[in-house]
């Protein structure tokens, strides 16, 4: 189920042998031996850097093309991969266990092309779960399981948010900032911005030319403690990428509209704006190409930006010495231009593409997001805006949660709340995170000493499947507050599950969380036998062994496959009604 459209840079690193040095045009990317080995997975991720482009598969291996490999991927010796970054000087690999092994001039100078496993290195052993990894041009950042942020490698321009005549390099994490949600670099980048869990912004490093968006009144060229950005775009941060001397900011306004802002140096096009001067402050990109659509997906590289939109357009804008913009040319376009684009195989699934910038390279691939449970919990219990039942720490904060979750995964029982309660009542805050995290994902590993206390508290065995399918089950009517009506017949869900599975307000259900009178008459096409694959797919990820397949319910599901783009859902459905179908 592989596709992936290449254009660009084809020297140093050969991605695809005998074709030219600059690829103009996209063209169709096949690996080596596609069908006869763990390359016909599916793709997760590609990242694109300096010296090295890594492909990430869904079965958790990577390979990589190097330009020190003679033209021939490598196998990555690392299982369980679940990101991978290629960066300037550096590369960063974070596992599903929350391991991150990394190798580079900057985090291992003596040794670059080692692979030394950084995350061990965090003097606090209770912070060395690592939930996300961000790399910049000289630097790698950490974002722990505590919501703690970590940097490592080069700090010559404060990118680790220290003053760099007191700490000019680091051969081992540092903590840089305590309660952070995400962390924001470019694989290209001298500067790094930090997101808190009070939705504060904050940006170190280079601002020679205002990419770090702080204002005119800001002009020093290095910033090297982390500064709060205070003016910002109104709206939901949804993602930040980094240019060399610039950055985009992707914001989501109150009406689910997503819009770009860029700031910074414009000398190459960056910006997506026909002028000259830099850039302050983050400003609007403005484009009659993507004004009425909605962005899927973007990214940004050393000076060229690509964009993907729910109409199937390609637009770019930029740097294109050697075609990275895919336009057929090598001419820069300092406005964002559309890419005429080969037929895509999965065209009516263009929510499930992904495009990515690399070092005077570009991809477009499909890609769809997959997630298990556990993740799903876990991603849930961080947003705060959903909890409805507080706890309080030691030091009185306030730590909240989810009342219906908890109800089941502490057997169903109200006293085990109050014993909950009552742990908590001694723990820090960070102690209590970690308390939730494991009672939401099972997960003993976060801090067996802890998980010791609520083990006789919590559905410990019992798998969250499990847990899932228990509320599935459930008929009370006040916990399955959302109804969908079919057909004469009406299907309940918790709205709770639905706004976890449906990647928190985006795709198929919307309207779940928008319509006040809970109902949506959607999904007409699919027949009521149907709908029930779906429904207990939702919360299992499994299909029923009593319900018998046919190739009318393939070919119905396949027909209305569109209404199943949840983002948080593993497997895919499709594939699971063909494997039992066939066996």
């Amino acid at each position: 189920m592989n596709e992936v459209l290449f254009f660009g840079s084809n020297r140093f690193t050969i991605l695809i042998k005998n074709k030219p040095k600059k690829i103009t045009k996209p063209i169709q990317f096949k690996f080596e031996n596609e069908n006869e080995n763990e390359n016909e997975k599916q793709i997760k991720q590609i990242s694109s850097g300096n010296y090295s482009t890594i492909f990430l598969f869904e079965n958790g291996k990577a390979i990589e093309y190097s330009r020190y490999s003679f033209q021939n991927p490598q196998k990555i010796q690392i299982k369980n991969i679940q990101k991978v970054i290629s960066g300037g000087r550096n590369e960063a690999i974070l596992t599903i266990e929350g391991n991150v092994f990394a190798k580079g001039k900057d985090v291992n100078p003596n040794s670059p092309f080692q692979i030394i496993k950084i995350s061990s290195l965090i003097e606090d052993i209770n912070d060395r779960i690592i939930q996300d990894v961000a790399c910049g041009w000289q630097s790698i950042y950490l974002l722990t399981s505590n919501q703690n942020a970590y940097g490592i490698g080069s700090n010559q321009l404060g990118q680790l948010g220290f003053d760099s005549e007191t700490l000019y390099q680091t051969q081992k994490p540092i903590l840089m900032m305590k309660n952070v949600s995400k962390i924001f670099s470019g694989n290209f980048s001298l500067h790094v911005f930090l997101l808190n869990s009070n939705q504060e912004f904050f940006a170190a490093a280079n601002n020679q030319y205002g990419q770090l968006g702080l204002g005119e009144s800001i002009k020093e060229t290095k910033i090297q403690k982390l500064t709060k950005i205070e003016n910002i775009p109104k709206g939901k941060i949804i993602d930040i990428k980094c240019g060399d001397y610039h950055s985009i900011m992707l914001i989501e306004d109150e009406n689910l509209k997503r819009k770009l802002y860029s700031c910074g140096n414009n000398q190459y096009n960056g910006l997506g704006k026909d002028e000259d001067e830099n850039t302050y402050e983050f400003t609007e990109i403005k484009s009659s190409l993507f004004e009425n659509d909605n962005i899927i997906d973007f990214s940004v590289s050393y000076e060229h930006s690509l964009i993907l939109t729910s109409n199937s357009k390609l637009i770019g804008f930029g740097s294109n010495l050697f075609g990275e913009l895919g336009t057929g040319d090598t001419n820069y376009q300092s406005i964002p231009i559309q890419i005429e684009l080969p037929k895509l195989r999965f065209n009516e699934n263009i929510s499930n593409y992904h495009v990515f910038c690399g070092y005077s390279k570009s991809f477009l691939y499909y890609s769809p997001s997959f997630s298990n449970l556990e993740e799903d919990l876990i991603k849930l219990f961080r947003r705060k805006e959903f909890c409805d039942i507080s706890f309080k720490t030691e030091n009185g904060e306030i730590i909240e949660a989810h009342k219906l979750i908890l109800k089941y995964r502490l057997n169903q029982n109200q006293n085990e709340i109050e014993k909950l309660k009552e742990i908590i009542s001694k723990k820090s805050i960070k102690e209590s995170n970690q308390i939730f995290e494991m009672i939401y994902s099972n997960n003993s590993k976060i801090n067996p000493i802890l998980y010791s206390e609520i083990k006789e508290i919590i559905n410990s065995n019992e798998k969250i499947e499990e847990t899932m399918k228990r509320i599935y089950l459930n008929e009370n009517e006040n916990e399955k507050d959302f109804i969908i009506e079919r057909k004469e017949k009406k299907y309940k869900f918790p709205k709770l599950i639905l706004i976890m599975r449906s990647e928190l307000y985006r795709g198929m259900f919307l309207s779940v969380t928008e319509d006040k009178s809970n109902k949506v008459t959607d999904y007409s096409e699919l027949s009521n036998k149907s709908f029930q694959i779906f429904e207990y797919w939702i919360y299992s990820n499994q299909i029923k062994d009593e319900i018998q397949i046919t190739q009318e319910i393939i070919d119905e599901i396949q027909f209305g496959i569109d209404y199943f783009q949840l983002n948080q859902t593993n497997p895919n459905l499709f594939d699971l009604l063909i494997n039992k179908f066939n066996n």
